[in-house]
C-alpha cells in the first residue's frame, strides 16, 4: 500500500513522496493522520545535518514524532485501542498513515479539538523538564527560549505556582505570547542590563528554578548568572554543537547549583514517580489540562499548512531565523 510522506532527501531539502506501508500486526495500530507538528529544533538539526543528531547527516531521513489521528485498523494482540479512536502518535512520521505499537499512542478525549491536541507530545517534553525541577508553590522560575517547548513550559510553570515567572527570548512576538499565556515578565536577553533586571525582579536573590530550552552555551551561561543560591537548572534544550565554557567552581559548585539533564528519553517506560513521569502519563495529564481549560494551544499554533507545502516550509526552517512558532500539517489537505 502507498501513502504520502514528507521525507528529507538532502541537506535543507524536503519532499512529499509516495512511500510504502503495511497493515498492522500483533501489538500495532494503524493511524490515519489528522495533524502532525514540526518540532523546529530537532527537525532543523537533522535537516541541515548538525553534529549530535540522530540522522548523522544520512539521507533520506524521516521526521515527525508528534501527531494526532484516527485509528483505522489494529493488530491481533491490541487490547486497548479500536478503530475510530483518536490518539496521539509518539515517534511516528509526517505521513498520511502511521503504523505504530499500541503503547506509543495516547487516547484523546472526544471533547478535545484534534488541532489543540496535535502539539501535546512536544508539550509533554516541556512538562517533563519542569517536573525534574520539583518546584514548590511560590518559588521563582525562569524559562530561556520560547519555541513550542518554552511556551508550553510557561503554562505549566504557571500551573505549578511559579512566582515570579520570567521568560527570555530574542523574539518580541514570542515574548508577547508568553505574557499572554502566563509569564509575569518577558525580557530580551541581548539587553545590556538583562542580568540586572532579573536580579531586580527577584529582589536580588536570583531565580530558584530555571528551564533552559535554547541549547545554546550563551543562554546557559546567562542562566547561571541569573541563578539563586542552590538553584536548579533543567537542561531541556538539545546542545548539538559543543561551545563556550562554564566556571564550574564559581557558577555551579560553590553556590550549590544543580544542572539537570532533561532529555525526553530519560523517562521511566512504565511507572511514573515524583519528578519523573512516563511519556504516556504526561501526555494524558496535558490532555486533561486542555480539556479543563488550564492550558491552551491556540496562540501557539501559528501556521496550518498542507503537506504539499513541505518543500517551502522546510526551506524556511533551514534558512530563516524568523521561523514561525507552531507549524502544523493538515493531512486532510492532500
Amino acid at each position: 500500500m502507498k501513502r504520502k510522506q514528507i521525507v528529507f532527501t538532502g541537506i535543507g531539502k524536503a519532499e512529499l513522496l509516495d512511500t510504502d506501508y503495511s497493515a498492522p500486526v500483533k501489538d500495532e495500530v494503524l493511524v490515519k493522520t489528522e495533524y502532525s507538528v514540526i518540532s523546529a529544533g530537532t527537525e532543523r538539526a537533522n535537516l541541515v545535518a548538525e553534529p549530535n543528531t540522530a540522522s548523522h547527516g544520512k539521507f533520506p531521513w524521516k521526521e515527525g514524532y508528534c501527531s494526532v489521528g484516527i485509528v483505522v485498523d489494529v493488530g491481533s494482540d491490541v487490547k486497548n485501542r479500536k478503530a475510530g479512536d483518536r490518539v496521539l502518535v509518539y515517534h511516528g512520521c509526517h505521513a498520511e498513515y502511521n503504523k505504530i505499537k499500541e503503547e506509543r499512542t495516547t487516547l484523546v478525549h472526544p471533547d478535545i479539538d484534534p488541532l489543540d491536541a496535535a502539539p501535546v507530545i512536544i508539550a509533554a517534553m516541556g512538562l517533563g523538564g519542569l517536573r525534574k525541577l520539583e518546584p514548590e508553590l511560590g518559588e521563582s522560575c525562569m524559562i530561556f527560549g520560547l519555541g513550542l517547548l518554552g511556551i508550553y513550559s510557561v503554562q505549566f510553570a504557571r500551573q505549578s505556582g511559579a512566582m515570579p515567572l520570567i521568560v527570555a527570548d530574542l523574539n518580541p512576538e514570542r515574548r508577547r505570547i508568553a505574557l499572554e499565556t502566563g509569564a509575569d515578565f518577558a525580557l530580551d536577553p541581548t539587553e545590556p542590563d538583562f542580568i540586572k533586571k532579573v536580579m531586580e525582579i527577584t529582589g536580588g536573590k536570583g531565580v530558584k528554578n530555571i528551564i533552559e530550552v535554547t541549547g545554546k552555551a550563551i543562554a546557559l551561561n546567562q542562566a547561571l548568572e541569573c541563578a539563586s543560591y542552590m538553584a536548579k537548572i533543567s537542561l531541556l534544550g538539545c546542545t548539538r554543537i559543543p561551545e563556550g565554557s562554564i566556571n564550574f567552581y564559581q557558577q555551579v559548585h560553590r553556590p550549590g547549583v544543580q544542572l539537570i539533564g532533561a532529555h525526553n528519553m530519560v523517562r521511566p517506560l512504565h511507572d511514573s514517580f515524583r519528578g519523573c513521569w512516563t511519556m504516556h502519563d504526561d501526555c494524558a495529564n496535558i490532555l486533561d489540562m486542555i480539556r479543563y481549560g488550564r492550558v491552551t494551544s491556540k496562540p501557539i499554533i501559528t501556521d496550518v499548512l498542507a503537506p504539499c507545502d513541505a518543500p517551502m516550509i522546510y526551506d524556511r526552517l533551514a534558512n530563516d531565523k524568523n521561523f514561525p512558532l507552531g507549524v502544523v500539517f493538515d493531512w486532510s489537505k492532500l
